[in-house]
């Protein structure tokens, strides 16, 4: 599998708890190029533990599909990576250098990383060495507490990575302080390698301007997506065919979010419906009679009754 920048590329970010293997496979239906697993620890993964290693599984339609592992000791990321290599369907290994979790940054992973970018290299170019995917990435904030992006994304570029995601924020930035695109812009005249965009895209409007604004080679989206998995679809149809107002009927979003249900029971069991409950929030937003609809699931855990519910609101 080659992943072809010739056009822009369409990515699903990892959102940990929400793009699991089945709401990867949604994403795939309205034609996201690129979907990414949810954060893994790689000290997990060397550990077998064992929703760690559910964890690595592929929907049959993610082709390409990219593993993200947290990690900075080079043994344990070697041995991370010597397992993900025994899957076949994995075309990239990505490192996570963005997540601002605590407990993450407290073990020198994530976002943490970008204190350190001597151990990130090393990281990368462990990753690099071992893996027998196709691909290396990462994934990036602009700096820790304050801007260093060049020097970050040069430093990816530099230690083997084939292409890069980059969140427009800091890590004390979080989710929330404004996405800087200058600098994301700033950091495609700086290397050679790909840039994808990341950060508050969640409009095919929005999207095209970030494309044209930063000149980066791709947008990843992440809660954009979520309760709107056709937003892949919409930001092709707007970018690449100039087609606006593209919206899915109300019965095709019936369809998804029984389609998105049953396959969560599928690979859960029965608490696959007890996890469908936040995604039930986002899909019934701004729907008449959303906040009693709400109410009734977050007080449901049995999967026919939360089935038969999802039939009466979505198929009225």
């Amino acid at each position: 599998m080659t992943l072809k920048f010739d056009k822009p590329i369409f990515a699903l970010a990892p959102l940990a708890g929400l793009t699991d293997l089945p709401f990867r496979g949604v994403v795939k239906r309205f034609g996201a190029d690129l979907t990414v697993s949810e954060m893994i620890s790689s000290n997990a993964l060397v550990q077998n533990n064992p929703k760690t290693t559910k964890m690595l599984e592929k929907n049959p339609k993610e082709t390409p599909y990219s593993i993200q592992i947290a990690g900075s000791d080079p043994n344990i990321i070697k041995r991370a990576v010597e397992i993900i290599n025994e899957r076949d369907g994995i075309d990239i290994i990505d490192l996570n250098c963005g997540c601002p979790a605590p407990k993450v940054v407290n073990n020198l992973q994530g976002s943490a990383l970008l204190t350190d970018l001597k151990k990130m290299a090393t990281a990368i170019k462990t990753i690099k060495k071992y893996s027998n995917k196709k691909y290396t990435s990462v994934k990036i904030r602009l700096g820790f507490e304050k801007k260093n992006h060049i020097e970050i994304a040069k430093v990816c570029e530099e230690s083997g990575a084939d292409f890069i995601a980059v969140h427009g924020r800091t890590k004390v930035g979080r989710y929330k302080a404004p996405v800087d695109y200058d600098a994301i812009a700033e950091i495609k005249q700086n290397v050679k390698i790909p840039v994808i965009a990341n950060g508050d895209i969640t409009t095919p409007e929005k999207a095209k301007w970030v494309l044209d604004y930063t000149r980066a080679n791709g947008v990843m989206i992440g809660r954009g997506a979520v309760g709107k998995p056709w937003i892949f679809k919409l930001m092709k149809d707007y970018i690449l065919d100039g087609k606006e107002d593209n919206m899915p009927s109300d019965r095709l979003i019936g369809e998804v979010v029984l389609e998105h249900f049953n396959q969560m029971v599928e690979y859960y069991g029965e608490y696959g419906a007890v996890l469908f409950r936040k995604h039930l929030h986002t899909y019934s937003k701004g729907k008449k009679g959303a906040s009693e609809f709400r109410q009734f699931v977050n007080n449901t855990k049995e999967t026919d009754i939360l089935r038969e519910a999802i039939k009466n609101f979505f198929f009225r």
